[in-house]
């Protein structure tokens, strides 16, 4: 089910978003009207008292967003192959010997190959959903793909040899 959000403005100061979890806490992500933001989460025994806020940079905000958008496509793929017989999802690293490193996607020509699909690349900094064919691969990278068994054995050899 999906989470209920509440937004509340605050004048003069910005926007509160408010996010009652299934713990019965409550965490709020505060925009405020120069640009900054925080997170806050809820004393307990009073719901309109912060318990302890956490001031974010846009380089963060943007991180975290990165970090919790990727587990959410992950945990989605997931919960896609247990409804859909015959599809799959793997993650394919790219390791440093793979002839694609450094190189755009579109040239592994995984979907004409494989008809396979590429739905993210997983990296230290964050996640890509979505990548397009000129999204360039690297080492380190680990490749979100779905697609039939068959398929999915046949570019992760692709994307180790060729």
């Amino acid at each position: 089910m999906p989470a209920h959000v509440e937004r509340a403005d605050l004048p003069g100061i910005g926007v509160r978003h408010d996010i009652l979890t299934d713990e019965g806490r409550r965490l709020s992500v505060v925009n405020f009207r120069d640009g900054g933001r925080e997170l806050a989460l809820a004393d307990e025994d009073d719901p309109d008292r912060a318990a302890e806020t956490i001031s974010l940079t846009d380089d963060e905000a943007t991180a975290l967003s990165e970090v919790l958008g990727g587990s959410l496509i992950l945990t989605q793929l997931a919960g896609l192959r247990d409804q859909l017989s015959g599809l799959y999802t793997e993650q394919i690293p790219v390791r440093a010997d793979s002839p694609f490193v450094g190189r755009p996607l579109g040239d592994t020509k995984a979907r004409t190959r494989t008809r396979c699909s590429i739905v993210a690349i997983v990296r230290e900094s964050g996640v890509l959903p979505a990548p397009e064919p000129a999204d360039k691969l690297a080492s380190g990278d680990t490749l979100v793909a779905v697609g039939t068994r068959e398929g999915l054995d046949l570019l992760v050899r692709i994307i180790a040899t060729g």
